[in-house]
């Protein structure tokens, strides 16, 4: 564990409503660990001479339980979750976003908008389907939605929870997902605004972002007839050829990128296995691995050698200044 990157949690909270406000889109990267999160936590590069990294964090449910080996069904929930969370949170000091699935009954929902507020998380996002969820992007998945005036009870129940205006609650719609359209999404859009949504993901598995943009257009409408706006969420997933700027100019502020380091270790993880079984030993799969040393730096081992040779030479320090003390005493004694 680094602690590098310690934050407090009402420090944290506020940081993700902060970046909705400013201009610009907001860009997040999945965590599925702790490893994960200190390596989106610090992604950085230089595009035209300009410093580039990712806003925050998003926690995915998709990830975090394939990293747990389990299906994306709403199986890996409840305190296990949270620990997960907390893990991320310990070596992180960007704004998390935290994928709650369906968010369970009412009272389930409450209890852990309130854990999640209290420990430092910035937000969670709910999809209306009925519980338990299937994965979004399953091709044979079958996806039953809840009743949109069910589903904006739960986003109020899980309001009235919270002790802090910085703690955002976006309503997922799968709308397109099941099919039932675009009316039924901007339906839903107006009724989860006006149960208090601080937010709306417009989820598409298309290759194409232009169900999205139907979306967007129809969106500024419900917003004028409500006579307020919040900010849009998308997940260009299946749609990946689009850029982050197109979406912005379309009326998207939040971009998630919700599952590319797990992707990533996936196949880097399968790719090294077959290269030491083909080739009798590690060698060749060296290429395809980061160096030990890199590894204990990015996870604090340095710093823990660090200050252990600190204390080394204090103490060493100590002790021969202790030596010439008693040798000056003995010489003046003498």
């Amino acid at each position: 564990m680094t602690l590098r990157h310690r934050i407090l949690a009402d420090a944290r909270r506020s940081r993700l409503r902060a970046l909705l406000e400013r201009d610009g889109p907001v860009r997040l990267i999945e965590a599925h660990n702790g490893l994960a999160g200190v390596i989106g936590n610090l992604a950085s590069v230089k595009v035209n001479d300009k410093e580039v990294e990712f806003d925050g964090l998003w926690f995915s449910s998709f990830t975090s339980a394939a990293a747990k080996g389990l299906p994306d069904a709403e199986l890996y929930v409840g305190t296990r979750r949270l620990e997960t969370i907390d893990e991320i949170l310990t070596v992180t000091n960007k704004p998390i976003l935290v994928d709650g699935d369906t968010g369970g009954d009412c009272v389930n929902f409450e209890y852990f908008c309130s854990k999640l507020e209290m420990v430092g998380v910035s937000g969670v996002v709910i999809e209306d389907k009925v519980v338990p969820k299937r994965n979004s992007l399953g091709e044979d998945s079958h996806h039953s939605l809840e009743d949109p005036h069910v589903f904006a009870q739960k986003i109020a129940r899980g309001r009235s929870a919270l002790q802090s205006n910085d703690f955002l609650i976006f309503a997922r719609i799968e709308s397109f997902i099941s099919n039932a359209g675009l009316m039924d999404a901007l339906h839903r859009a107006r009724v989860y605004l006006l149960a208090g949504a601080d937010g709306i993901l417009i989820h598409s598995k298309q290759n194409h972002p232009g169900e999205v943009y139907e979306f967007l257009r129809g969106y500024e409408e419900i917003c004028r007839e409500v006579g307020f706006r919040r900010p849009v969420a998308a997940v260009p997933t299946s749609y990946n050829g689009v850029s982050c700027m197109q979406l912005y100019e379309h009326g998207v502020k939040l971009v998630i990128y919700a599952n590319h380091l797990l992707r990533a270790a996936h196949l880097a993880m399968g790719a090294v296995c077959k290269l030491i079984l083909e080739s009798d030993g590690s060698m060749e799969a060296s290429a395809f691995c980061s160096p030990i040393p890199a590894i204990f730096d990015l996870v604090g081992f340095q710093d823990i050698v660090g200050k252990d040779r600190e204390r080394m030479n204090e103490a060493a320090n100590k002790a021969a200044g202790n030596g010439n003390l008693v040798k000056l005493q003995k010489t003046d004694g003498g």
